[in-house]
């Protein structure tokens, strides 16, 4: 491939190589027959395939060909099984290669900062190592087929509002902790021909132009081989994105950046290496894309449309289960309230929308089910009711102003509850809202935005056809303000910044202890499970080594059932702020009643390490780490404790300027630190902590201090030399 890509390239003209740097008419790159290069389609995703046979647009407002609508990553990400993520991208890569598409733009590793955000449901998650690896595994699948997927939008697009222009303020430590992780994650799982670019800046830099992130990082540190894409209009400097690595350009610019490159190698702001390395990366996918295509293929839409079901039941979460309301009786009287019951919310609003094959009705697939319904809730046994959150509260292009429901839904339930007092609700909702409502609900179930076939699975779960397995991939709230980034959401003056830190979703409620209403993680199910037999193979290990994990799981309850097992890692011994503890493991199972299983987790240096900003690198320090294993973030069940050594050695940099505090720990200094610290009978009487304020005298303050004291003095040289031995 290489030296195929290497012999066009040598044939290629500037005028050629500019133009394949931009793309051609709204959804394609050039195609250069002389060459035998074709045309790439790139069409919108991610949650299924978006081609748009007649107007054109980037916005979802026209409509697009008849395709599966399979459930947003929100929904998708509830489910914590790869092996079912990865089915939906094969899926969605088989219905690519029917509609003649080459690339998806999909799908999004984008985190959740804020339940704000009017794109959330495109996401997967506020935990980047959830995120990256679900992303991954929905690459692997797609690519699998032969389709090319974009993963998207790199970076730190966490925001609809002024998206365009939007600069994010970002510490480098929580841009690579958090915002980086999610990507890094998903690129070396999953290897994308693609990634897209996002509009917003960061520190002051466009995306589409700043080197670190497009080359330094995503190229050389992660070894990504694709291209990078603008997302749509997202090019500023044409000239300077080629020399930051954004090599594809999209859509058309009716020639100017065509224009912009050319004149800028012939003026040298270019050089003929830099495009030719975009050229050339443009170039091995659209090769790759061509051996890969399949002519006239097609799928099964039915056989698809079970997938979403089943999807969908997998990834949808009970929250509440009261006096075992849930799974309904088929004998009961049912009353069905809520405009969602015949007009289901299943998809966000915008680039991703699809035009689906088919909608399972949820009144009408309960209705399937042979049950009774009442039209009034006080002649029921039982009322659900279908709410959410209106289409225009989950679209691209726009935030959201509250988390609330509206309000004529909270006045339905509320209502409601006068009359019956077995009340079900059903949520359909991109991303987190608060429920003030809550204790007038017995049973409730969040479906997110779970697809064409939601309605199909709900029914399933309603009556204990399926049980419910989802967890939740963000925390909720109780209110809006609890939330990491209350104050500095969506910013103003054209910046955001992220003041939280690496201080996002279950991380922040930890470490405040603020109580979620529902935590990360947190899911329930028609049957139990006990964890036992925590397992280390190692009671100490240095960072280059790995961990053998190993727990036990038994379906205690009477009926078959999966259960999602996360794994944390708790810091016991820091020198630096960090989260209470952070996911690094995860599996889901399918058991029996009765059945046991061990499940098997491996942990690397990065389970135990922090970036650090001083070496520019992943550190672990040395200490005590925790291995937590829960049912949810708030719900650890078995937990063993390991020694894990250091093996990087970080450069002191102590200077004249170094505290007390700062060196007490070095051998070098302790004599000069014993000397200081000792007790001060004085200091006690007057109830003066004297060794704290002692902690906090810088050492070139001592020469004059030990003096002062008519001790033995310490000369500005003594000072120097013991900087250095504690420098070596």
């Amino acid at each position: 491939m290489l030296n195929r890509v290497h012999e066009i390239l040598k044939k290629l003209t500037l005028e050629e190589k500019a133009s394949l740097c931009c793309g051609e008419g709204f959804w394609n790159t050039v195609s250069l027959p002389q060459h035998e290069i074709k045309s790439m389609l790139l069409m919108d995703g991610p949650h299924g395939v978006r081609k748009q046979s007649g107007v054109s647009d980037h916005l979802g407002i026209n409509n697009s060909d008849k395709t599966t609508c399979f459930p947003t990553a929100a929904c998708l990400a509830s489910s914590w099984d790869r092996k079912l993520v990865k089915k939906v991208g094969e899926a969605i890569g088989i219905e690519a290669q029917a509609e003649n598409v080459q690339i998806v733009l999909g799908p999004g590793a984008n985190i959740k900062r804020s339940p704000l955000c009017g794109r959330n449901f495109e996401y997967f998650s506020e935990d980047p190592y959830l995120s990256g690896l679900l992303a991954g595994e929905h690459i692997r699948g797609m690519q699998s087929q032969g389709i090319g997927a974009s993963l998207k939008h790199y970076a730190v697009n966490n925001q609809e509002t002024k998206r365009f222009n939007i600069d994010v303020i970002i510490d480098e430590r929580s841009l690579c902790e958090i915002y980086l992780s999610s990507f890094e994650g998903a690129i070396k799982t999953g290897e994308p021909w693609t990634v897209m670019c996002a509009y917003n800046k960061i520190n002051g830099e466009y995306c589409s132009q700043n080197k670190k992130l497009l080359t330094d990082i995503l190229k050389y540190e992660w070894g990504f081989k694709g291209f990078v894409v603008s997302d749509w209009f997202a090019t500023s400097e044409r000239d300077l994105a080629i020399k930051a690595g954004m090599d594809l350009e999209m859509p058309t610019s009716a020639g100017v950046g065509k224009d912009k490159i050319i004149t800028a190698v012939q003026e040298g702001k270019i050089s003929e290496e830099e495009l030719n390395n975009s050229v050339a990366r443009i170039l091995a996918i659209c090769l790759k894309s061509q051996a890969e295509n399949k002519d006239n293929t097609s799928y099964e839409i039915e056989a698809h449309h079970k997938l979403a079901r089943m999807v969908a039941g997998e990834s949808i979460v009970l929250l509440k289960n009261d006096n075992d309301i849930l799974p309904l009786n088929k004998k009961s009287k049912i009353a069905i309230l809520g405009s969602f019951a015949k007009t289901p919310r299943y998809q966000g609003t915008g680039s991703s929308r699809i035009n689906p094959t088919k909608i399972d009705i949820p009144f009408d697939e309960i209705e399937a089910k042979g049950v009774t319904i009442v039209e009034s809730p006080a002649d029921a046994d039982v009322c659900i009711i279908f709410t959410g959150l209106p289409d225009n509260d989950d679209s691209e292009g726009v935030d959201r102003k509250n988390i609330k429901l509206p309000e004529e839904q909270c006045i339905l339930i509320e209502e409601t509850a006068k009359l019956q007092k077995n009340i079900i609700v059903v949520l359909a909702n991109g991303s987190a809202i608060e429920m003030p409502w809550i204790d007038q609900a017995k049973g409730l179930l969040e479906t997110y935005l779970g697809g064409q076939a939601m309605g199909g699975a709900v029914a399933d779960i309603l009556f204990g056809d399926t049980n419910p397995s989802g967890k939740l991939a963000e925390s909720f709230p109780v209110k809006l303000n609890d939330t990491p980034s209350y104050i500095n959401f969506p910013g103003d003056n054209k910046k955001v910044e992220y003041r939280e830190g690496i201080f996002v979703g279950y991380r922040h409620y930890d470490k405040v202890d603020i109580e979620p209403l529902f935590p990360f993680g947190y899911g329930m199910s028609y049957t139990t499970f006990k964890y036992s037999d925590l397992q280390l193979d190692k009671s100490e290990i240095n960072d280059t080594q790995v961990l053998q994990v190993k727990v036990k799981i038994k379906n205690t309850g009477n009926r078959s059932g999966k259960e999602a097992v996360q794994l944390y890692v708790k810091d016991n011994e820091t020198s630096v702020i960090r989260p209470i503890k952070e996911l690094k493991g995860f599996d889901k199972v399918s058991l029996e009643p009765g059945e046991e299983c061990e499940i098997d987790f491996t942990l690397d240096k990065r389970a135990f390490a922090f970036y650090d900003v001083e070496i520019a690198d992943w550190r672990v320090e040395s200490g005590e780490f925790d291995i937590q294993i829960g049912k949810s973030s708030r719900d650890i069940q078995l937990s063993k404790t390991l020694y894990v050594s250091s093996t990087t050695k970080v450069k002191k940099g102590y200077t004249l300027d170094s505290t007390i505090a700062d060196v007490k720990e070095e051998p070098a200094a302790a004599k000069l630190v014993g000397m200081m610290l000792s007790s001060s009978q004085a200091g006690s009487e007057l109830g003066m902590d004297t060794d704290a304020i002692l902690s906090s005298i810088k050492l070139r303050s001592l020469t004059a201090i030990s003096q002062a004291r008519g001790g033995t003095p310490v000369s500005e040289k003594n000072l120097l030399d013991l900087i250095d031995a504690m420098n070596d």
